[in-house]
């Protein structure tokens, strides 16, 4: 094996502005070009940043996916400010919704926007309250995709077990694409020993959309995201087929995290990516 394999493939958006790492954006933009030269920079995806800070942004070469937590009121003025920075080029849009926007407004609102969104991969963030289920009815049949929140700050902002099974069990079922964002530190589902948060593990989340896809239950994906054995998932994750990869990530397109490295070094330490990747240069450089 060399290389990153197709099951890890842009699987990880760089989000390192983004808390608990917080970095600065001067150390954050070169720290990513860092990555994308790398021995592993097929891991890599697009760099994450906030659309409240577009003022921020000076010509260089860089992807961005652009979040957008105020909602797409404020998609304009950013895209606006983007295009006038040289060599920043947005690839998608990560939407939150406003706590008051209906499914249908919202979607209704992103439709007359879509000279704005065409050519940009559109993920809308699914609110955890009561309007769930219809903005996952929208998403069926659209190209736009599901973000989903997975951790964060505080613990009641990781959904358990049952909770993110549904969820991806839905967008499965109805060919919704997704990503996922926060709280996802390491490739397996533990128990963060600083603060006792319960985390879920990016591996977990790949082996339950593949079974999702295979017609798994909501409750053996459950079952799934609970596996803390991770010589287990690397097993099963290693074994899959290459048109199951390709099944599994056109489901499961990326995930956000503030550091690029603390999940490559999970995949070399479960020997499912080559240690070739982690030389002492790049490992310190970044």
């Amino acid at each position: 094996m060399t290389g990153i394999p197709a099951l890890f493939t842009g699987l990880c958006d760089d989000a390192a502005l983004f808390p608990p790492g917080n970095a600065a954006l001067p150390d954050a933009v070169p720290a990513h070009a860092r990555h994308r030269s790398s021995p592993y920079a097929d891991l890599v995806g697009s760099f994450v940043f906030p659309a409240s800070r577009v003022e921020e942004l000076t010509p260089t070469e860089l992807d961005v996916s652009l979040t957008l937590p105020g909602g797409l009121a404020t998609l304009e003025p950013a895209l606006t400010r983007i295009a006038a920075v040289e060599g920043v080029t947005p690839v998608a849009l990560e939407i939150a919704i406003p706590a008051e926007q209906s499914a249908d407004d919202f979607m209704a609102v992103l439709y007359a926007l879509e000279t704005l969104t065409a050519g940009l991969d559109v993920f809308v963030e699914i609110p955890r309250d009561e309007r769930r289920s219809d903005f996952l009815a929208a998403l069926a049949g659209t190209s736009v995709s599901a973000k989903f929140r997975t951790g964060g700050v505080v613990a009641e902002a990781y959904p358990d077990e049952g909770e993110l099974a549904a969820a991806i069990h839905t967008v499965v079922a109805t060919g919704v694409r997704f990503k996922a964002t926060a709280g996802l530190h390491h490739a397996v589902r533990n128990t963060d020993s600083h603060n006792g948060f319960e985390q879920h593990g990016f591996l977990n989340l790949l082996l339950a959309t593949r079974r999702a896809l295979g017609g798994g239950t909501v409750t053996q994906l459950a079952a799934t995201l609970a596996e803390r054995d991770g010589a287990l998932l690397a097993q099963e994750l290693g074994d899959l087929s290459d048109d199951v990869v390709e099944a599994v990530r056109s489901s499961f397109r990326s995930f956000g995290t503030c550091s690029v490295l603390e999940p490559l070094e999970d995949l070399v330490g479960l020997a499912l990516v080559p240690s070739s990747v982690l030389s002492t240069e790049q490992g310190t450089s970044a």
